[in-house]
C-alpha cells in the first residue's frame, strides 16, 4: 500500500492514470435554465 499500489488513489497519482479509485474530473452538466414565471401584484 503506497506509491507503488496501482490498485490505489496514491499510486494511481504517482504512476499518472486513472480508473475507479482515481476518477477524472467530470464535467458538471449545465442546468437548464427555467424562466421565472411572472410575479402577481
Amino acid at each position: 500500500m503506497g506509491k507503488g499500489d496501482i490498485r490505489t488513489k496514491r499510486g494511481k497519482i504517482y504512476r499518472g492514470t486513472y480508473g475507479n479509485t482515481r476518477r477524472k474530473k467530470a464535467k458538471k452538466k449545465q442546468r437548464e435554465k427555467q424562466p421565472e414565471p411572472p410575479k402577481a401584484g
